[in-house]
């Protein structure tokens, strides 16, 4: 075919040919407007995560001899564990196994039957009636939210895709990648997790003093998991000394306050404390699972995440009782909401840092934290005025969630980071961990009706959010450069009218037979 044909718009003239009867192929640019076209190419930059871009098994890059046994379980070995990062940092089944299955199809293995459950990946592939089918098993021993790892797949499996890589050579890559440490000090992270508390207690209305203890509160938390893990401690269990820890400087201060004239309102130091701690779990995961047809390894999530959560709440109950028969001040509950539309810009500038503070305790990359912000930003600014215009916690979260989904997929374009990083993240600043307190501590005090209307809102906002951010990333996937965009100058149509070829013969053209139409 010739050189690239533009459009100027469906009006676009077809001047006819001199000679005659059919009309010239003309070629048309559309107008450039420099501001919008920097525009639309920062938010539709063609550089997608590689998981979005896989629809169906390419054609073997550099295919591998079916016959050599040892090359095909070298092939199997990397699709798996390719699969065993992305599964380890939160990826739904689908994308897992998508991807598993892509490594393996760029060697030639191509009829693989592939299942992946919570903790394992199974894989075997077919090679012809001749010779019998290899399989190979991947247990997923670790749970690890290190954005930079999956980051570094990512582009590890872009690049097994675009160059003809030896299967040797991308192994030596994932295990320098899977060795390589943390790209933060260990101090940075548990800093981003003190933020991340900080800035969800200012979001919920708490004023400085409020934040500065959640900073303190969260750091105690972390340092003191941290210990723990080292001797082994079921996460349970830490979840359970992580509630505990978050209750007990509201307590204090609650009891200062009633003693003096501070108004502060302690509840949010552990409705801070408790959004940190659930910021950690698989609940994008689950929920996703559970759309897309995976129930057994989303139910495996969800009860993960109602383990965890129930240990935040034992935590929590177990210092509000010591607390009560110490003769302290058990903080109030006030079932009005602080996310209202008073004072957004600090809100808005809350939910930015809250979601850019959890990309940084979960070591994305430098480039993914600004992402990540600007999703926080518009999932609160979103979350904020629909739930102003009158609809409900869950349909804000909803609604909220989407927007983070479908804009996680468009930034995560441009920064070259997996849109679950940005997804993520940006949903961070909506958990419901004030909800979990309020029905935590009606339960506790035999209101029965409140806390079960409490407990199963803050449920529903948390499928709300996870169902969102799913929903979001499938629009993103299905409608990647929406029509109205074709105007501008950066995107570019062709509009094909028809030509007649010249003879090859013009002695001997022979005017009384028709020609087919060119194909282009």
């Amino acid at each position: 075919m010739g050189p690239e044909t533009f459009s100027g718009g469906d009006d676009a003239a077809t001047p006819e040919d001199p000679l005659g009867k059919r009309p010239r192929l003309r070629f048309f640019r559309a107008p450039r407007i420099p501001v919008v076209k920097q525009a639309v190419d920062l938010l539709v930059a063609d550089r997608p995560a590689t998981a979005d871009t896989i629809v169906a098994a390419p054609t073997p890059l550099q295919p591998i001899d079916l016959t050599d046994d040892a090359r095909v379980a070298e092939v199997l070995d990397l699709a798996v564990r390719v699969g065993e990062v992305v599964l380890a940092s939160g990826t739904g089944v689908i994308d897992t196994t998508t991807q598993v299955r892509f490594i393996a199809a760029t060697y030639g293995l191509s009829r693989c039957d592939i299942d992946v459950t919570y903790d394992a990946i199974r894989i075997w592939a077919d090679r012809g009636p001749q010779l019998p089918p290899a399989s190979t098993m991947r247990v997923v021993k670790y749970r690890s939210l290190d954005f930079t790892r999956l980051a570094a797949v990512d582009r590890l499996t872009r690049r097994i895709r675009n160059e003809v890589v030896a299967p040797d050579d991308a192994r030596a890559q994932l295990d320098a990648i899977t060795s390589a440490p943390h790209p933060y000090h260990r101090w940075i992270a548990t800093f981003g997790w003190s933020l991340l508390a900080a800035s969800i207690a200012a979001l919920l209305g708490g004023g400085w003093l409020v934040a500065a203890v959640s900073f303190g509160t969260t750091l105690a938390i972390d340092r003191a998991n941290r210990v723990l893990n080292r001797y082994g401690l079921p996460f349970f269990f830490q979840h359970v000394v992580g509630g505990a820890i978050a209750a007990t400087p509201a307590l204090l201060l609650a009891t200062l306050a009633a003693t003096t004239d501070i108004d502060v309102d302690p509840t949010l130091i552990i409705a801070a404390g408790i959004t940190v701690l659930l910021s950690g779990l698989q609940l994008v995961g689950a929920v996703q699972d559970a759309i897309t047809g995976a129930p057994i390894t989303a139910t495996a999530r969800m009860l993960e995440v109602l383990m965890m959560t129930g240990g935040i709440i034992a935590g929590i109950a177990l210092a509000l009782r010591v607390g009560e028969f110490a003769g302290a001040t058990v903080p109030p509950v006030y079932l009005t909401s602080g996310r209202d539309i008073t004072d957004l810009p600090i809100k808005i500038v809350a939910g930015a840092v809250a979601a850019l503070a959890f990309a940084l305790a979960c070591y994305a990359e430098r480039r993914a934290l600004a992402a990540a912000a600007l999703g926080g930003a518009a999932g609160t600014i979103c979350f904020l005025l629909v739930q102003h215009l009158g609809f409900g916690p869950v349909i804000s979260s909803a609604v909220a969630a989407t927007l983070v989904g479908l804009a996680g997929g468009l930034m995560a374009r441009r920064s070259l980071t997996p849109p679950l990083v940005v997804a993520v993240a940006g949903i961070t600043p909506l958990l419901p961990g004030l909800k979990v307190y309020r029905g935590l501590y009606a339960l506790l005090n035999d209101e029965l009706l409140i806390g079960a209307n409490q407990v199963l809102a803050a449920v529903g906002v948390g499928c709300a959010l996870a169902a969102g951010v799913t929903l979001g990333e499938w629009i993103d996937r299905s409608v990647r450069r929406p029509p109205i965009l074709s105007r501008f100058g950066s995107i570019r149509r062709p509009v094909i009218v028809r030509r007649r070829r010249p003879p090859r013969h013009p002695a001997r053209r022979d005017t009384s037979r028709s020609r087919a139409p060119d194909k282009w």
